[in-house]
């Protein structure tokens, strides 16, 4: 408890005013660290999309850039989220149906753990390429913080949308629309 006599301060007040210093002092170093690190411009809409190289479930080397000329989804998910259990039908459906317009769907898991990886695909019978994100570089590149996220590649290669949680078959419809007939 804090004592106030005839505005002088007790020993104890002088206590919690040093705690209260400190905490500062360890708050503004932190931010004063954090502002001087490594700053990265946030990636915006209708910026390019960055490029990676990864190997898929088959053995196939994938890179991003080789995919020009057709929309592009790249799913970033893990084993135990329910949201990506849920829409991976509608993922696995606008597969089958839109690759031979150009359509592209990629998973990219941020689980290492690929037995986990491997029974998921097969529950969920998921035939497009799947990609064990390792070390969290590809979703690094994309500033994924949160997963499940979709992000969503006009055939420019430019960043169109990103939907953070499930994707449901309206807006994947809206979504890629344009791009798909």
């Amino acid at each position: 408890m804090m004592a106030v006599l005839a505005g002088r301060q007790t020993g104890k007040t002088k206590f919690i005013g040093g705690r209260r210093l400190l905490l500062l002092l360890v708050v503004g170093s932190l931010l004063f660290w954090t502002a001087c690190g490594k700053s990265e411009r946030r990636l915006q809409l209708g910026d390019p999309a960055p490029d990676f190289t990864a190997t898929d479930q088959y053995g196939n080397t994938i890179r991003l850039a080789d995919l020009a000329g057709g929309p592009v989804v790249l799913r970033f998910w893990s084993v135990d989220c329910k949201y990506c259990r849920a829409d991976t039908p509608i993922f696995n459906d606008y597969y089958r149906r839109y690759q031979d317009q150009g359509l592209t769907v990629i998973y990219i898991s941020l689980n290492e753990d690929q037995e986990m990886v491997r029974r998921f695909i097969a529950d969920l019978e998921i035939e497009f390429p799947v990609i064990i994100d390792q070390g969290g570089r590809i979703a690094e590149k994309y500033r994924i913080k949160l997963d499940p996220q979709a992000v969503f590649i006009d055939p420019d290669h430019k960043l169109a949308t990103a939907v953070l949680g499930g994707v449901g078959e309206e807006e994947m419809a809206r979504l890629l629309g344009g791009y798909l007939q």
